[in-house]
């Protein structure tokens, strides 16, 4: 009988490429970013598509309540002259808890399971904007829109793909975690031109309401589809080799847990520029352009149900870039990938404030923009795995989500205080690109000069 090939030893500083993530050793032999485990052909059908398609559907349905403020801003201003500093504050804490939850929702799912954790955050987000059309005061808005609906948004966030990714699948890791990425762009394209017309003929108070009932009619697909692990399902993960040892259980206290990354984190400078350029990711993406961009259109005699057109068209684009960015970060350099979306970012800030004059300056930036616009989800997960383990993924790509929440929550807030203060969005834009282009070199650092035993990577095909 042949013996299989003889694993070469690695060569330090090597970097982790292929189909999982991966390197080829041979005809059966693959490598994943914890190791080198042997994968065998996936069957057929395996239940981890059906549980991508239901993580699928909650991110798509978060997506489009994230989309909301983008609607509400100028309504909620025009009725209780509150001003867009005021309501953008409360988006901003939205954002900002959103970001916060997201290591503590990676925790809570280990110790309680998916399931029960997804459940709980879809009824309170429900119950929470359901409340918000009873509300007279903005610190109703603060509480509502930004404590309750933002605490729990954080537990059906990017955080959920990273964990659900890297769980259920070895094989075509980054594929998914691109088509999950490209949920949001998928929610934005579904909800927003209709909730924009909803609110321009009825009401927010309406649109408000729509969105709760989706929200809770989604509770009892998570409850009859999702499964915590595979093997309640008595399988393994995709692409993974029957019989191989799952994962470890959390069984401490999720808070301890959650900060335990933390703290490992601190330790390791490559956190730092993973978090950093991720803050810059969020203040450039859902801070600044998905709450100010209609309200930048309004501004500039753009009707607001024509500017969420705008924004939702952006959405066809950014599924295409997240799907297209999670099939190269299983085969190119993802730091190398990083700096090119980064620094296309910023070129596409810059020019945003001159391109509202004319509908070709304008849609020309939907589409470069929208390619960007997610596409740093799927290398920012693997370079976070390569760099933890695939153990510590969820947890340590929640500290990191939270730093891009943190960036998207100042954006939020600032931007609106730049808009009340010179009365155009141009310092705002400008400012968010220049930080672009700063994030585009940070990341060239990541993982400098670190030593790895892993063997020269050779692309698979396929």
């Amino acid at each position: 009988m042949p013996h299989p090939p003889p694993v070469v030893p690695a060569k330090a500083g090597t970097q982790l490429l292929g189909r999982t993530g991966a390197v080829a050793l041979g005809p059966r032999l693959r490598g994943d970013d914890s190791g080198v485990v042997l994968v065998t052909k996936p069957r057929a059908f395996h239940y981890a598509w059906v549980i991508a398609g239901i993580t699928f559907l909650t991110l798509l349905v978060s997506a489009g309540i994230r989309a909301v403020p983008g609607v509400f801003v100028v309504p909620l201003e025009n009725e209780f002259g509150w001003s867009r500093a005021t309501i953008s504050f409360a988006v901003g804490v939205n954002i900002c808890l959103y970001g916060l939850m997201a290591p503590f929702a990676a925790a809570t799912m280990d110790r309680f399971g998916i399931r029960r954790t997804i459940v709980a955050a879809l009824l309170t987000i429900g119950t929470g904007v359901a409340l918000t059309t009873l509300m007279t005061e903005s610190w109703q808005l603060v509480v509502l829109w930004g404590l309750m609906v933002g605490s729990s948004i954080g537990f059906t966030a990017n955080v959920l793909a990273a964990v659900i990714a890297s769980r259920w699948f070895v094989a075509r890791r980054g594929l998914v975690l691109g088509l999950l990425s490209s949920s949001v762009a998928a929610g934005q394209l579904l909800f927003l031109p209709p909730l924009a017309i909803v609110t321009a003929n009825y009401g927010w108070r309406y649109m408000a309401m729509i969105v709760a009932g989706v929200v809770l009619g989604l509770v009892p697909a998570v409850i009859f589809l999702m499964r915590d692990r595979p093997e309640e399902m008595g399988v393994t993960a995709y692409g993974e080799v029957p019989g191989a040892k799952p994962e470890a259980r959390s069984s401490g206290n999720p808070v301890r847990t959650a900060f335990d990354g933390l703290r490992l984190g601190l330790r390791t400078r490559d956190f730092y520029l993973l978090a950093g350029t991720f803050f810059v990711c969020g203040a450039s993406t859902n801070g600044l352009i998905g709450t100010h961009l209609i309200p930048a259109c309004i501004d500039n005699g753009i009707p607001e149900v024509a500017a969420a057109g705008l924004l939702a068209s952006m959405a066809i684009f950014n599924f295409v870039g997240a799907t297209g960015s999670g099939w190269l970060s299983d085969r190119i350099d993802c730091r190398k990938l990083l700096c090119m979306y980064y620094a296309l970012r910023g070129v596409s800030l810059l020019i945003l404030p001159f391109s509202f004059d004319t509908f070709y300056g304008l849609a020309l930036f939907t589409a470069f923009y929208g390619l960007d616009w997610i596409a740093t989800v799927p290398p920012t997960v693997r370079l976070t795995t390569q760099t933890f383990g695939r153990e510590k993924t969820g947890i340590m790509y929640g500290w990191i989500t939270c730093a891009h929440q943190f960036g998207g929550a100042s954006a939020a807030f600032l931007g609106g205080v730049l808009r009340v203060n010179f009365d155009t969005y141009m310092h705002a834009f400008m400012l968010s690109g220049l930080l672009c282009f700063l994030a585009a070199i940070m990341v060239l650092f990541i993982g400098y000069n670190r030593e790895a035993a892993t063997p020269r990577a050779v692309p698979v095909a396929g």
